[in-house]
């Protein structure tokens, strides 16, 4: 393990900026097959990370043209031993994968080095052990962090500067993957997925969600973030009160269905990237603690670049 210095977004003067929809436009605009939606297949051969290298392009593109830094995610939302094992990986094989997915982070990262207004931080991706949409069957904490260790020790022996734990549904399977982190001594971020009335789906409402993983794991998780839900499912639950400065970063969806109507939809709902950014724009006051802004389903380089305009400019 390497010493990881404090976090650039956390200090800098305007938020940075990461992707949107990466699997969404895989799927929908590049009409490329994901088996379980799993991008991270991707890297078993050159045509799949050149598709990987072109998605992010446009996004390290725009991050340098608005002079502010980039978090650049590992294409390693599936990655885990259950998902894996549906596509045949072995634990081997997963574990090259995870390497392999920092090793292209760290190829984009390089190529932009000229570049001083725009560091750009690789972010070790740790999707659910389920569905993003369904917490499913539940972890206790310990579970979750035995589970979750090996793909975070494979980061933490990597050139990623911090993980995130993406689409939690849960704050039990949250805090094991905050644990493990605080073990391998790798900044950790949890970003939770949450439903049209702005709690999680397991019904917790998110500033309950919050508070328990700070109690649990000592306050080691550097900021939350929201995911994969419209601003208008959880602008109603922003209250008053310290909490809100734990919230730092925002990745929305396109559309304001619910997750129910989305995993129905034969066709991608990309919503209205300037109505997106607008209503992150409405949010700001609130949310000053933001330090990240991005999307999530549905979402490709048009909203985040709204998202930016609407919030910083």
């Amino acid at each position: 393990m390497r010493h990881r210095p404090r976090l650039p977004q956390l200090d800098a003067a305007r938020p940075f900026l990461t992707d949107g929809g990466l699997e969404t436009t895989l799927i929908f605009h590049r009409g490329l097959d994901l088996p379980c939606f799993a991008a991270f297949d991707l890297l078993r051969d050159d045509g799949g990370r050149d598709e990987l290298r072109a998605y992010f392009a446009p996004y390290v593109a725009l991050a340098r043209e608005r002079r502010v830094g980039f978090v650049l995610d590992t294409a390693t939302w599936r990655a885990n031993p259950d998902w894996a094992r549906q596509l045949g990986y072995s634990l081997d094989d997963l574990d090259a994968a995870n390497r392999s997915a920092v090793a292209l982070a760290e190829e984009i990262r390089d190529a932009g080095r000229a570049e001083e207004e725009t560091p750009i931080v690789i972010n070790g991706v740790i999707g659910p052990r389920g569905d993003g949409y369904d917490p499913g069957e539940l972890m206790s904490a310990d579970e979750a962090e035995g589970y979750h260790a090996r793909q975070v020790a494979t980061f933490a022996d990597s050139a990623v500067d911090m993980v995130t734990a993406v689409t939690m549904t849960n704050a039990e399977e949250a805090i094991g993957i905050a644990r493990a982190a605080r073990a391998h001594d790798v900044p950790a971020v949890i970003s939770f997925t949450l439903e049209t009335d702005g709690r999680l789906p397991d019904g917790q409402p998110l500033r309950a969600a919050i508070d328990r993983v700070d109690a649990e794991t000592g306050g080691s998780v550097a900021y939350f973030m929201i995911n994969c839900a419209h601003p208008s499912h959880f602008a109603d639950v922003l209250e008053d009160g310290a909490w809100r400065e734990r919230i730092g970063g925002l990745r929305a969806n396109a559309s304001a269905k619910s997750h129910a109507e989305l995993d129905e939809a034969d066709e991608l709902d990309e919503g209205d990237p300037a109505a997106l950014g607008a209503e992150h724009g409405a949010l700001r006051q609130r949310l000053g603690a933001v330090a990240v802004l991005g999307g999530c389903c549905g979402t490709d380089c048009r909203h985040v670049e709204a998202i930016g305009r609407a919030w910083m400019d």
